[in-house]
């Protein structure tokens, strides 16, 4: 007899696992939806007549449907311009900036120097430093050097490397044995070799996979090129898109304001789902090893 009422008891329970299992991924689905559903909102808006969207009824099928929205932003418009100068302070700042900060966490991982350790603190304390409390300095200082009508301002801090990328490619190297170090010393090794023939192997995926974020970081970038930036004819993507925003909103053209969002996202997007197992892995990595 008790042995049936402990088995009871196990159904019992198990019935009830299952009964909050169900809920809590229906409280789940609700929140994905509502956090998905502006996205999909905005991609269905972008096909829209500005008639359908001031309507006030509400519909996610556009009628009629209209693409000509895309070719008005991509050829009709400074949008490629915005993309072109997007890139342009993508490519050496994640070049360059990758580079020296995969060798400054091969520096903080494996050699071994006086104050190391206190430098390296002092390069994560500035982690915990706004962006808003540098602003304005770093606003003067490049006025000053009268480079504000370029995307100097841009590039420049990134070429010295990224506090974020250095900490998690010098967590990745944590698991790396000393013993490479000395046996590429007994081989005669320099440093520099050290760092390229044996280590940036080893990090290759992580470096890649901080890249990526730092390349949709510098992407979606508003506030910097905003203030930096004086010069209409160096503003990003994200700037382009604010002055799409007010130029078209007098007349609610919402729709290619949707269409301009659209293409900005898509990037990121696709590169996000061809990585984002690596994206995981590399954070999974860099915050268990210490």
């Amino acid at each position: 007899m008790a042995g049936n009422k402990d088995l009871q008891t196990s159904e019992v329970k198990t019935k009830k696992e299952k009964r909050i299992d169900v809920i809590v991924f229906i409280l789940l689905s609700l929140g994905a939806v509502a956090m998905v559903f502006p996205l999909i909102y905005m991609v269905c808006a972008s096909f829209m007549t500005k008639g359908q969207i001031l309507s006030g009824k509400f519909s996610l099928i556009p009628r009629p449907f209209k693409s000509g929205t895309y070719h008005e932003v991509i050829f009709e418009s400074n949008f490629l311009q915005g993309v072109r100068n997007t890139m342009l302070v993508e490519i050496p700042v994640l070049i360059v900036g990758g580079f020296t900060s995969s060798l400054a966490a091969f520096s903080f991982s494996k050699l071994r120097f006086k104050g190391k350790g206190g430098i390296f603190l002092g390069l994560l304390a500035t982690m915990m430093i706004p962006f808003a409390v540098i602003m304005i300095p770093q606003y003067v200082m490049f006025t000053r050097w009268g480079i504000t009508d370029s995307l100097l301002p841009l590039i420049l801090p990134g070429l010295f490397g990224n506090v974020s990328m250095i900490f998690f490619l010098r967590q990745n190297l944590t698991s790396v044995p000393y013993e490479f170090v000395e046996a590429a010393k007994i081989d005669g090794c320099g440093y520099f070799k050290m760092y390229y023939s044996i280590f940036f192997p080893l990090m290759k995926g992580a470096v890649m996979t901080q890249i990526i974020l730092w390349f949709m970081g510098i992407w979606n970038d508003y506030l910097a090129p905003t203030i930096f930036v004086a010069n209409d004819k160096w503003h990003t993507l994200q700037v382009v898109i604010r002055q799409f925003n007010s130029q078209y909103a007098v007349n609610s053209n919402y729709p290619l304001i949707m269409t301009a969002s659209v293409l900005a996202l898509i990037p990121t997007l696709l590169l996000f789902f061809f990585f984002q197992r690596f994206i995981i892995e590399s954070m999974a990595i860099s915050g268990v090893k210490g």
